[in-house]
């Protein structure tokens, strides 16, 4: 029975490491905490499913990727950049971004309803191996995460993007003043930030449905997977989220599935006091 919640944990955690590193995109290089990103996981969950209506899975899928990431692209482009223009501080974009939340979260709500939703799909239901029960929607969803991630950490390391990415990240003024075009990375970042969200939303929608309450705790899930994991790096991301998720799985064979979130916060707490820097991440230079 243990083995069993060990490996839904591990699925659970791949799946808070795509949030987190939709979350960590942004935050790791315009240095913006991006509450938005979760009206943005709603919006791309009800779009796979709306679309899912006319079209089979895969299309579905596909467009709902698309449309977040223009979505992601439009909150910068709209919100996050004129401000930055006008010399908002680090506070009103903060603010900023949680309306952009709470805007698209309730424009959802008004839209399609606050009713649970599923998606339609004709996938076997479960295999047993071992005695462990999987899913055809986990396997699918760890096929997916495991592709995404290890493309991802492999263009931030060996392709000029990841390098300007990088470069971005570690020194937005010297990056313009080199004569790099910042517009062009942050469309990257934020379409990339998009695609992220959008495959941990509709992975995880797959399974388990969706409401347009879901995105904020979605999102603290993955703040803290980044967190524990280690700010300013995206391989801790995968680190964090499986490590959560281990957790949280593991409360549940002492405990109720309500305790998640508490373990959660108490995990959240316990590296900001002991180690705010996380597992793996770079601690911050004192002057």
């Amino acid at each position: 029975m243990i083995w069993q919640f060990i490996i839904n944990g591990l699925i659970t955690g791949i799946l808070y490491s795509l949030l987190a590193i939709g979350f960590a995109l942004v935050y790791n290089t315009t240095r913006i905490f991006h509450i938005a990103a979760a009206g943005i996981y709603v919006f791309a969950a009800y779009m796979f499913w709306w679309f899912g209506v006319f079209f089979s899975i895969v299309p579905a899928f596909l467009i709902s990727i698309i449309l977040t990431c223009m979505i992601s692209f439009l909150v910068d482009r709209l919100v996050y950049l004129p401000l930055s223009r006008r010399g908002a501080k680090r506070n009103s974009l903060l603010i900023a971004s949680i309306g952009v939340m709470i805007i698209l979260a309730n424009l959802i709500a008004m839209i399609f309803g606050n009713m649970s939703n599923t998606i339609d799909h004709a996938f076997p239901k479960a295999y047993e191996f071992g005695g462990i029960s999987i899913s055809s929607d986990q396997m699918i969803q760890v096929l997916i995460a495991s592709i995404a991630i290890a493309s991802f950490l492999i263009l931030l390391h060996k392709s000029f993007w990841g390098l300007q990415l990088r470069a971005y990240g570690d020194d937005a003024v010297l990056y313009s003043a080199i004569g790099l075009d910042e517009k062009k990375i942050r469309v990257f970042i934020f379409c990339l930030s998009g695609l992220f969200i959008a495959l941990a939303s509709n992975l995880t929608v797959l399974e388990v449905g969706m409401v347009p309450s879901m995105g904020m705790s979605a999102l603290v899930n993955a703040m803290v997977a980044m967190i524990i994991g280690g700010t300013g790096r995206y391989n801790t991301c995968l680190l964090g989220g499986l490590l959560l998720g281990l957790i949280q799985s593991c409360v549940m064979i002492f405990a109720s599935s309500t305790w998640q979130m508490a373990i959660s916060f108490v995990l959240l707490l316990l590296f900001l006091f002991l180690r705010p820097q996380g597992l793996g991440g770079i601690k911050p230079r004192t002057v």
